[in-house]
């Protein structure tokens, strides 16, 4: 689901919003999630699950097209963890 598709299903769900209002809304929930990753912060959404950022190291890296060593920088990268509601939701069990 895209940006745009998430906020045309909140438009049809709440017809007594405004489209702009619905954008700005989501525009501003991904903003304050990738505000609070590059303060180093982590950000939790219950049932859903958690974002972080994790450093990767420094190391020596293959190019694939020659096979020559390269240098990798180290680096943020931003990690999602899903939390238990949505991972039952993803993999139902059979018992139920």
């Amino acid at each position: 689901m895209t940006r745009s598709q998430l906020i045309a299903r909140l438009i049809e769900r709440n017809p007594h919003l405004t489209s702009h209002d619905i954008e700005k809304v989501v525009n501003t929930v991904f903003d304050e999630i990738s505000d609070a990753l590059s303060r180093g912060d982590r950000v939790e959404l219950r049932g859903f699950g958690a974002f972080s950022v994790k450093r990767r190291e420094s190391r020596t890296g293959r190019n694939p097209r020659t096979g020559e060593a390269v240098d990798v920088d180290s680096k943020n990268t931003p990690y999602f963890k899903t939390g238990k509601e949505l991972r039952d939701r993803l993999n139902p069990s059979n018992t139920e």
